[in-house]
């Protein structure tokens, strides 16, 4: 909350306005409410139409705080006029949507996942069935056949019903059970890096950012290094010959999955400089068999996020021309 004058100084804030503009009440004090920041326009345009009404206005702002320059915050503000003994005076009421928009989104993630998941394995079944079948009656006719020329065909229809079965087994996924036990999660990082740094071409870089403090996690190591290497050779794919692949590892508090809040989360992020996600795509990225590329499978993120989601953990990703992130957030209370 914010009180400002009819000049849209600043005549007082609260303790929470002071958390969310990144500035002190002292040092706010007598100030324009635009020289918080150049992203406060939008707020002071809301007070001024107040002033000027002399009647509330509410609406949905997106906000850049002056420590903030570079993230859009989006906020509810509401704009109420009232006459104080100094004058004209607007209570600006800033709402954080931030967090509400964040759950929406892991709701939607997390409903994407379990549509993905059965998707993937209808799809799996439906497809495996009748290639037994299939290869079966290929190497049948195979026998029967006396020229070689003709063998050939056989061949390339075992070869195709083999490759289809390898598909299958990856739709499926992982069937073994997760074998569970404390990771280090820069065990997984480190051979990560070194399969995409076999893969990059000369001119990509491969850079690391990690926090040497992140304490283990419970997890299948296999599991983790196959669902960070389908994202890493997303970020590969996506720079091509020339660009930059980042591998970022923080920790985060008190972080909610889903409705579940989680005292320590480990995010490993994969940052790259591509071209980004194709905002016709943003919604759909993580359902079998959607890909922005061509000759992709559109298997890599679906099979990662069902990995993730076996851990308790979630994948999330930001994404705009020259910056995609894919998150993966892994919960630590089980190994600690």
């Amino acid at each position: 909350m914010l009180v400002a004058d009819a000049a849209l100084r600043l005549q007082d804030l609260n303790p929470a306005a002071e958390l969310l503009l990144g500035a002190s009440a002292r040092q706010a004090r007598g100030r324009p409410l635009a020289a918080l920041g150049p992203g406060l326009a939008a707020v002071t345009a809301l007070a001024a139409r107040c002033l000027e009404a002399g009647q509330p206005f509410g609406q949905e702002l997106e906000i850049s705080p002056g420590h903030q320059e570079h993230q859009q915050l989006p906020v509810i503000g509401r704009a109420t006029p009232f006459r104080a003994a100094d004058g004209p005076m607007v209570l600006l009421e800033l709402l954080d949507m931030s967090q509400s928009r964040q759950l929406d989104r892991e709701k939607h993630l997390i409903s994407q996942r379990g549509a993905s998941r059965r998707m993937i394995r209808q799809l799996a079944h439906e497809i495996r069935n009748p290639l037994g079948g299939l290869r079966g009656a290929a190497q049948l006719l195979e026998r029967e056949l006396d020229r070689p020329a003709l063998k050939e065909y056989t061949q390339v229809i075992i070869g195709e019903a083999d490759r289809l079965t390898a598909l299958t087994d990856a739709l499926l996924g992982p069937t073994r059970q997760a074998c569970m036990g404390p990771v280090n999660i820069h065990e997984v990082t480190e051979r990560v890096r070194l399969l995409l740094a076999a893969d990059a071409p000369p001119g990509v870089t491969l850079d690391r950012d990690y926090d040497p403090s992140l304490p283990p996690v419970s997890g299948d190591l296999d599991q983790l290094v196959q669902a960070l290497l389908n994202v890493g050779r997303n970020a590969l794919q996506a720079v091509g010959e020339q660009g930059r692949v980042n591998i970022r590892t923080r920790a985060l508090h008190g972080y909610v999955i889903g409705e579940v809040r989680h005292r320590l989360v480990v995010t490993v992020d994969v940052e790259d400089d591509g071209p980004g996600i194709p905002p016709e795509l943003a919604d759909s990225i993580f359902y079998p068999l959607v890909s922005g590329r061509d000759g992709g499978t559109g298997l890599g993120l679906p099979l990662a996020q069902d990995l993730l989601s076996r851990h308790g953990g979630l994948i999330e990703f930001e994404s705009e021309p020259g910056r995609t992130v894919f998150m993966l957030r892994i919960p630590v209370e089980a190994a600690t």
